[in-house]
């Protein structure tokens, strides 16, 4: 039994053994889950404890897609926001940046037209390893598999902690819109991705914004790098109503946040404290996955799972991780057209542990989805600066 992990509950049937139990029905589960039909392997589930793309669903209204879609496969290139061969979301919706809601839709028609067995509101409690097998606890029952691939995403967990008083901020993963939030200035703490879409609707809807990040995001210096703002959110930066509304402040790490009587008060770490009438608003980031698997994985230094060279735990054989906490060395595989691209690295490991030649995974060499050499990325680029 995996250490730390609870017994399954042996009051109910397990039911078959799976081969493969995908958990998570959002990009990282259906692309995965798509992959590993490719690969031959049929005994598979899908087990999603919402419904199929519900993180997306849960976007505020206004966010969009950073990448932009565009329905390029007759001159074979992928839509950098697709999951599987020869579907463009951009020609599903007939949308360059669609919305979380939009994306839903996408995800749900590529689940149906590839009949995939998903398992909707399965929320998985536990899962164990005993023997060659995978013993999961969930609320409909415990399930059993010869190989777990976790994912989750990272959107339904984020990151509320870090300093005092976080908990009376508002995250941005609670934020059903930016234009219904009461106040006319506003708080902003982080000020990458998420931080800049949050400042740029709020001044959208005529409020005032101030960005507080401990580093310098928009910093034209990191381009190139994988933490670099996208060209979207900079595109965006320029636009009139964001540089007549948005203050940007580097290097101000926040160390507490209090209630007053009629206000907020948000002190950083020079002291300096800022007042807002309405709660500031977390753009700090999400944790990395599911905490219920955590005890499934290593950790690296900076808190993301330590994997192998096939996406595999080094705590636990046979579970696996597809998501946009995917890291290798300094490289993140966070935006769909990067994790996508070790969909068929892990389905080919497992369906080559089950004695299939998954050669069906070969087409997606061509389209740039089969990224089995880690030593193609990261590599220096020429400055042209």
């Amino acid at each position: 039994m995996t250490a730390g992990a609870t017994a399954p509950n042996d009051g109910a049937e397990p039911g078959p053994i799976h081969d493969a139990l995908v958990i998570g029905g959002g990009a990282a589960g259906v692309g995965v889950a798509v992959a590993l039909k490719d690969a031959g392997i049929e005994n598979l589930a899908v087990l999603e404890r919402f419904t199929v793309g519900a993180s997306f669903a849960l976007w505020p209204a206004e966010t969009r897609f950073l990448t932009p879609s565009f329905p390029s496969n007759s001159i074979g290139m992928l839509d950098p926001n697709s999951i599987v061969i020869g579907s463009s979301p951009a020609h599903v919706l007939g949308i360059e940046h669609p919305t979380g809601e939009e994306y839903e839709v996408y995800l749900r028609a590529v689940a149906q037209f590839f009949d995939l067995p998903i398992r909707e509101r399965v929320h998985v409690v536990d899962v164990v390893k005993q023997g060659d097998l995978f013993h999961l606890e969930t609320n409909q029952g415990p399930m059993r598999a010869k190989h777990v691939v976790c994912a989750t995403g990272e959107f339904q967990f984020p990151q509320t902690r870090g300093f005092a008083g976080s908990k009376l901020c508002s995250h941005i993963a609670s934020i059903p819109s930016y234009a219904n939030l009461e106040g006319d200035e506003f708080v902003v703490i982080g000020g990458y991705e998420s931080g800049i879409d949050a400042a740029y609707h709020l001044a959208l809807a005529g409020k005032r914004v101030r960005v507080l990040d401990k580093g310098c995001p928009w910093d034209g210096e990191a381009a190139g790098r994988s933490d670099a703002l996208s060209t979207y959110s900079l595109q965006r930066m320029g636009e009139s109503h964001f540089a007549d509304r948005v203050e940007l402040i580097a290097h101000t790490a926040v160390e507490r946040v209090e209630r007053t009587e009629d206000a907020f008060e948000v002190t950083t770490h020079d002291g300096t404290r800022i007042r807002t009438a309405a709660p500031p608003v977390l753009a700090t980031g999400f944790a990395t996955g599911n905490p219920r698997l955590a005890h499934l994985f290593e950790q690296r230094d900076d808190g993301f799972p330590l994997l192998t060279g096939q996406d595999e735990s080094t705590l636990v054989p046979g579970v696996f991780l597809c998501g946009p906490s995917v890291r290798h060395g300094d490289y993140a595989f966070c935006f769909i057209h990067r994790f996508r691209k070790r969909f068929a690295v892990v389905a080919k490991t497992i369906a080559t542990s089950l004695g299939l030649p998954a050669e069906g995974l070969e087409t997606y060499r061509f389209w740039g989805m089969f990224l089995d050499d880690l030593s193609r990325i990261g590599q220096p680029r020429t400055n042209w600066s």
